[in-house]
C-alpha cells in the first residue's frame, strides 16, 4: 500500500506541476465567495497539509502515541497563500512532496502500524497517514485541473 502511494505522489509531482502553470494569475486567485478558498488557496492548503504530515511521518517512528492535528483555516488564512507568487507555491509544493517522497520511501515497514492521536480522538496507523495523505493531495488536485487520477 505505501509502495503504491509514493508511486502516485510520484507521478503527481511529475505531471501537476506544468498544469498548474497553464492556469492564468485570474482563474488561481478567482475567490466564489470570502468563505470558499480559490485554486491558489486550495494549493497552500495541500502545502500545509504536507508540513503538518512531514511531522507525523517523522515522529511516528519515534514517540508512541502523538497528538497531532492542525486547524486547516487557521493555518490557511494565516500562511497568506493568496498573496504569494503562484510560482512560489507551486515549485513549494513540488519540491516538498518530492522532499516527503523520500522520507516515506526510508520509513522501515517496523514502523507502518505505529499509532497517531488526531484531534478529534481518532487513532490511525503510520500506513493509513501515508495513503490518506495521497488521496487527500488527489481530491484537492482535482479542485484545481483537469486531471485523471
Amino acid at each position: 500500500m505505501v509502495g503504491h502511494s509514493i508511486k502516485r505522489l510520484n507521478d503527481l509531482t511529475i505531471r501537476i506541476p506544468s498544469l498548474l502553470s497553464s492556469i492564468s494569475e485570474k482563474d488561481f486567485t478567482y475567490k466564489a465567495s470570502a468563505e470558499k478558498w480559490s485554486k491558489k488557496e486550495i494549493l497552500g492548503h495541500l502545502i500545509d497539509s504536507a508540513t503538518n504530515n512531514h511531522q507525523r511521518f517523522v515522529r511516528l517512528q519515534f514517540e508512541q502515541e502523538p497528538l497531532i492535528s492542525y486547524n486547516q483555516n487557521s493555518w490557511a488564512q494565516f500562511s497568506y497563500h493568496q498573496t504569494t507568487p503562484t510560482d512560489s507555491l507551486i515549485k513549494f509544493w513540488t519540491t516538498y512532496n518530492k522532499y516527503l517522497i523520500h522520507i516515506i520511501s526510508e520509513i522501515p515497514e517496523k514502523y507502518y502500524q505505529n499509532v497517531c492521536r488526531l484531534a478529534n480522538g481518532d487513532r490511525v496507523t503510520l500506513e493509513f497517514l501515508i495513503t490518506d495523505y495521497v488521496k487527500h493531495q488527489e481530491h484537492h488536485l482535482k479542485q484545481i485541473v483537469n486531471y485523471n487520477f
